[in-house]
């Protein structure tokens, strides 16, 4: 595949994908507000801009010690963030509200970014993680704006996609970056397999070690004076097809786990889905909006938003969701950085070295299926010097690992 069959390719999907907006606002209304942004159409800029890309909440979240570094550092350039999904975009406007830009994310045609590009006429693009979008690049490199892929990952799996699917493409794509900064050796490695020059790319590290990961003091008072004490095994960023998995298992060792389960679905509009398949199969559940005591309930539904930090404070134990299914899992750091034990499933390709590195660390449990992953939560529970144990070693992990945000930052500083 080149650029012109992959832009040839979008402009045949452009009609399906404004319309899966609209789908996805029957049950997220936000999602069909503000398209013209997507694309193309947003207010003219004159000041100098750093554009900083953070898909979801997830991304913001990592990348708000970066953030609020180049504000500091480039106090006369205005900070642009762009998301693709309504809570990313509401998580970055609660944060920083009317100190930064925000916009989402440009569809990937040439006529689109063309039109966004010249209205924002950015200083420097910084993407993160996976974002590598052909149309997008090529027209920064056209119009001498310096772009960085920065946390930049890539699993084994990626790899043999691209090279079976797009080799071509791929490759001129990572060449028309300025600097690809990876987030571990071996992702740098898969990038240069890829084609990407060796001297593009460079292994600065994971800045999701760098985060401050503190919980809000009242919002966490408020979830322990629902939880009133008891054990609390949390079930995080967990998505379809994990909870019934999960709820299964826990039925048919109920009576030996005297704990509350929480649920905090990755995405809030399914928020309504997740209660009926706690009902349905029996259980009492109350919802952390409008519950006041959960001392009685089986199941705690966290549909709030922005308070997984609070979530995590509160448990005694955490499995981290997208990993049951073929997400490949979801960011483990957060509860390592409050010292909390770990369980994860067995597709962690996103997190595949963070992953391994704390179970080499004794820091996290890897399971195969939700069966044993009570197995090993009734384990623990049973084992208070194990559970403690898993906690400060994935504490003392993440502390370790820190420093990218401070590379990161200068190779900005170099670049702009």
């Amino acid at each position: 595949m080149n650029r012109t069959l992959y832009s040839l390719v979008g402009y045949l999907l452009l009609p399906i994908l404004i319309i899966r907006l609209f789908v996805k606002s029957i049950k997220a209304p936000a999602y069909r507000k503000r398209i013209h942004e997507r694309l193309g159409f947003i207010q003219k800029n004159s000041l100098p801009v750093i554009w900083i890309h953070c898909v979801s909440v997830g991304e913001f979240r990592a990348s708000i010690t970066l953030i609020d570094t180049l504000i500091k550092q480039h106090p006369k350039h205005k900070i642009l963030i762009t998301s693709t999904t309504p809570t990313g975009s509401s998580a970055l406007t609660h944060h920083y509200g009317d100190r930064i830009l925000h916009c989402y994310f440009p569809f990937d045609l040439s006529p689109i970014i063309k039109r966004y590009i010249q209205r924002l006429n950015p200083a420097l693009c910084i993407l993160m993680e996976t974002e590598i979008w052909p149309n997008l690049i090529h027209s920064l490199k056209q119009n001498n704006i310096p772009s960085i892929l920065i946390n930049a990952r890539l699993s084994e799996r990626s790899l043999k996609k691209y090279q079976k699917f797009a080799p071509k493409l791929i490759h001129q794509t990572l060449n028309n970056l300025s600097l690809i900064a990876s987030q571990n050796q071996n992702s740098a490695d898969r990038f240069i397999q890829l084609g990407a020059q060796e001297d593009k790319v460079v292994n600065a590290g994971n800045i999701k070690f760098d985060q401050n990961p503190k919980s809000d003091l009242l919002t966490t008072k408020a979830i322990k004076k629902i939880t009133q004490g008891r054990v609390v095994i949390t079930f995080a960023s967990t998505h379809s097809g994990e909870e019934v998995q999960i709820i299964n298992s826990y039925l048919a060792v109920k009576e030996q786990i005297n704990a509350l389960v929480v649920f905090v679905p990755r995405h809030p509009e399914r928020f309504n889905q997740v209660e009926k398949l706690a009902l349905s199969a029996g259980l009492s559940i109350e919802r952390r909006s409008s519950a006041r005591s959960a001392t009685q309930a089986d199941v705690l539904l966290g549909d709030s938003m922005g308070e997984m930090m609070s979530y995590f404070e509160v448990s005694d134990i955490v499995f981290m969701g997208g990993s049951l299914n073929d997400t490949g899992g979801h960011n483990m750091l957060e509860p390592a950085a409050l010292s909390k034990p770990i369980i994860f499933g067995p597709n962690v390709f996103n997190f595949a070295e963070i992953s391994s590195n704390l179970l080499n660390k004794k820091a996290g449990i890897q399971v195969q299926d939700s069966k044993q992953l009570f197995t090993e939560i009734m384990q623990l529970l049973n084992n208070p010097e194990q559970l403690e144990s898993l906690g400060a070693n994935a504490k003392q992990y993440f502390d370790s690992q820190q420093g990218a945000v401070k590379r990161i930052a200068k190779i900005a500083m170099d670049i702009i």
